[in-house]
């Protein structure tokens, strides 16, 4: 009956999980603010989402993608920015890609042939190209300018939004074209048209153009240093946190109540169901993250191939997952910087009622709680791993998991 042609679970492979759990804040920001406001012609801030690795940053976007193509909107792939990488090489395919999809390069004009020659260019070169290759502007303006043109382009479509989802932002490590790449898609996103209303009245109105940066919490301290106030007043940025239970359970509901659709090898349909121990096993092993929910999950399905997934099964399933598990939580201690760990090791050897700041400061081995504020305001309002309080708590749960207990074994 489960077979791995069957299994709905997809950890960490950068898919569409089919077991969907959570995230409603963030697809009800696409669906009834982000889309209609920028359609409408109103402007509305680009969106960056960050968070630690296994939150589901990626999958969530392309989602939000999934979503607005089935809609009839224009979108790139997701564009992954390798390290060491020029971006405005891979923008620029990119944009080239929507301005076919706009019939651009069927224009009789000869300054959108130009402009298209010129974008050609920048796939070619990328940040390389100067006054000195070839005459014409620099990169980023002939980037914002072909963003325009697909703008406008959208805009005779018609209830058509352009997405562009630039994914692994920080690792984007040169300052000048994260510059010139921001400031393309900010100008693009701020910039202007003018369109003409019944009865002939004209007025401003904003592009379609909706951007979503992803990755790692380090983007925005990296972002905001150096670009100041134009990042932070052209993107909104959301921190993503591990789910709650509540998320989680919801998410596997069908398995309890109904059974999970699957082929039977006869023709027709047959259905996996799970037991709500199983269910509840599920949670206790994935500490509301994500990717460790997709192999929890994936694991369990594989336990066995019987029509039902117990909690037996789930624990031998999870056995086999284990050493994946811890990897995946020390490679997110491991490249914090020494002294958010020190903070979080201190933090994870007091009780619960004792993790105040003060007592924290002193088991880190700082002079006082004023000298580990700032470490705390990173994990807290960069990172997402702590909430800041009269008492501080773990907002990563499997942090907290793997710092103070035998997780992830699980009797």
């Amino acid at each position: 009956m489960r077979t791995a042609l069957d299994c709905p679970f997809s950890p960490g492979s950068d898919t569409i999980p089919q077991v969907w759990a959570g995230r409603t804040a963030q697809l009800s920001d696409w669906r009834d603010v982000l889309r209609p406001r920028r359609i409408a012609g109103l402007p509305e801030r680009g969106r960056t989402i960050l968070g630690e690795a296994g939150l589901g940053k990626s999958a969530l976007v392309r989602r939000i993608a999934r979503d607005g193509a089935a809609a009839g909107d224009w979108v790139t792939p997701q564009l992954r920015m390798p390290s060491g990488s020029d971006p405005l090489k891979l923008v620029a395919r990119a944009l080239l890609g929507l301005a076919d999809r706009a019939g651009l390069p069927t224009s009789r004009e000869k300054r959108i042939s130009d402009l298209l020659s010129r974008v050609e260019t920048v796939a070619a070169q990328g940040f390389s190209v100067t006054l000195g290759h070839q005459s014409g502007p620099e990169p980023f303006t002939a980037l914002t300018d072909l963003l325009v043109e697909i703008g406008r382009a959208a805009i005779r479509q018609g209830d058509v939004a352009v997405l562009i989802h630039i994914d692994e932002v920080q690792n984007i490590d040169d300052k000048d074209s994260l510059s010139q790449l921001l400031i393309s898609l900010g100008d693009a996103m701020a910039y202007e048209t003018t369109a003409t209303a019944p009865g002939g009245v004209e007025f401003p109105r904003s592009l379609p153009l909706a951007v979503y940066l992803t990755g790692l919490p380090d983007f925005a301290g990296a972002a905001g240093a150096d670009k100041g106030a134009t990042f932070t007043r052209r993107f909104k940025t959301t921190t993503l946190a591990p789910l709650g239970n509540e998320d989680l359970a919801s998410a596997l509901q069908p398995f309890v109540a109904d059974g999970w659709p699957v082929p039977n090898g006869e023709g027709g349909i047959g259905r996996v169901r799970m037991t709500p121990e199983a269910r509840d096993a599920i949670l206790q092993a994935c500490c509301g993250e994500p990717f460790l929910f997709q192999l929890a999950g994936e694991q369990a399905w594989y336990a066995a191939e019987t029509e039902v997934i117990t909690r037996e099964q789930v624990i031998a399933g999870w056995r086999a997952a284990r050493p994946e598990a811890a990897a995946h939580v020390e490679r997110i201690l491991q490249r914090l910087p020494d002294s958010e760990r020190k903070f979080l090791e201190a933090m994870a050897r007091l009780a619960p009622e004792d993790r105040s700041l003060t007592r924290i400061a002193e088991a880190a081995g700082y002079p006082g709680a004023s000298s580990a504020g700032p470490t705390s305001q990173r994990l807290d309002g960069m990172r997402g791993i702590i909430a800041r309080g009269k008492r501080y708590t773990f907002r990563h749960r499997a942090v907290e998991a793997y710092l103070t207990s035998d997780w992830p074994e699980m009797a």
